[in-house]
């Protein structure tokens, strides 16, 4: 069964044990209040209570029940098989991962003896997004590769004062499960900086300090923001791995219903948390698989698999890394295929700028003579500078500042100004070479 389904399934089964105890506790008031009313009354109420169509959960605050018995930390666990798969994606293919691959995706050359069966891949619900001491997460969401599995664990914090009991019991699950790196989305920034807070609070050693970390909301971003409208998690989910994922709750939505759920006791409040939670740890497998495939991709000899735009996204992040020659490579690849105006400008003042810092005029000079629309500014600038300096054929310099001038005027006045100045100067050369000849 597909991951989508088993979610939905769970999902349903959950709501089902929700409406049972809704109508079980509403049967049970009605009973106990309603004394005089005969046993048809009694029916016909529940009936009419069942049918009321609910409000919005989050925009009226329940009013209080009697609080029952709550465990303060509970553990919720959904192990899948690797056969089965989350959108396109096969989940066994993560354990397919070389380290040299994890290692460019993380810029962490530790990477590179490490594969994802001992990595943890981590997210957190918490009560706000500002950070700090008075942020709490009090849903720690874990996805990990065990037993022929990938399993999803979510620890849950019931009672706000029992934090210090489900982080020393964290610390336990962690040390005995002895992970050897972390995943995240922006966990660099927000996860994994709280939750060593929280541990140092309760004057608990955290046991993940130190582990290499791969925070794929970077590589994301060289991978696919050219390509795709955002790189939020659930995004990338939808358009890159082709996941069936609905935006289940907003964000903002979490910490009010986590407020709600402590005030009231209401677990139907949490339920849609958990889901939500669950759905994010399986799109950061997803991405980053596919950010995985597709850079395996970028490395092979011929990038045929790859459409231009996939090779854009590669070769940013070979740049990112260190790897100018590869990424080189893959834009001058990418500039024969098909690229948005946009992007083909980019990608052209990159190798342009990579070209003149290496002197391989051969190559930049027809880049900047192809250029066209608002790159034919900086590339006709870079045609003047060259034939004036490097060629001293200041007619050609001429010629390029005057078709750099056109394109400029009305368009972009620093630009003008600047060929202004420039065919004056210019202009004022040739007068001089021609007085001296003259002589």
């Amino acid at each position: 069964m597909p991951i989508k389904d088993e979610l939905k399934l769970l999902k349903k089964e959950r709501d089902a044990r929700d409406r049972s105890r809704t109508v079980r506790d509403r049967w049970q008031k009605i009973d106990r209040d309603g004394e005089n009313l005969t046993t048809k009354e009694k029916l016909e109420r529940l009936i009419s209570l069942t049918r009321q169509k609910r409000g919005p959960a989050v925009k009226s605050v329940p009013a209080p029940i009697e609080p029952g018995h709550r465990e303060p930390v509970q553990l919720f666990e959904n192990p899948y098989t690797l056969g089965a798969r989350y959108g396109q994606v096969m989940i066994s293919l993560g354990l397919e991962i070389p380290g040299k691959a994890l290692a460019k995706l993380s810029h962490d050359a530790a990477f590179e003896g490490l594969s994802l069966d001992s990595a943890l891949f981590l997210d957190l619900e918490t009560t706000g997004l500002a950070g700090g001491t008075g942020t709490l997460p009090f849903l720690v969401g874990m996805g990990y590769y065990r037993d022929g599995r990938f399993n999803v664990a979510q620890y849950f914090l019931s009672e706000m004062g029992d934090e210090g009991r489900m982080l020393r019991e964290l610390g336990q699950f962690f040390r005995e499960m002895d992970f050897k790196s972390v995943v995240t989305y922006n966990g660099k920034a927000f996860d994994m900086p709280l939750l060593e807070t929280r541990f140092a609070l309760q004057r608990e050693r955290f046991p993940l300090a130190g582990l290499p970390h791969l925070d794929f909301l970077f590589s994301a971003r060289h991978l696919w923001k050219h390509k795709v409208e955002s790189c939020r998690l659930f995004h990338l989910a939808r358009e890159i791995v082709r996941a069936d994922r609905d935006e289940d709750i907003p964000g903002a939505e979490i910490p009010i219903r986590y407020f709600q759920y402590i005030r009231s006791g209401d677990f139907s409040l949490i339920e849609p948390i958990l889901y939500h939670n669950q759905e994010d740890i399986l799109s950061l497998l997803g991405v980053v698989i596919e950010g995985a495939l597709l850079f395996d991709r970028g490395r092979r000899p011929s990038q045929d698999e790859a459409d231009a735009m996939d090779l854009v996204g590669i070769g940013r992040l070979c740049e990112s890394a260190g790897d100018l020659e590869r990424s080189v490579e893959l834009f001058e690849k990418a500039l024969e295929g098909d690229l948005s105006y946009e992007v083909s400008v980019q990608v052209r003042t990159k190798l342009g700028r990579h070209f003149k810092k290496n002197r391989a005029w051969d190559k930049a000079v027809p880049l900047w003579q192809g250029a066209a629309g608002g790159d034919a500014f900086s590339s006709c600038r870079e045609l003047a500078m060259y034939y004036e300096h490097r060629e001293k054929n200041y007619e050609e310099a001429i010629r390029a500042a005057e078709e750099g001038l056109a394109s400029a005027m009305g368009v972009s006045p620093q630009y003008e100004q600047d060929f202004r100045k420039r065919l004056e100067r210019l202009k004022d050369k040739v007068r001089r070479r021609q007085e001296k000849r003259g002589k």
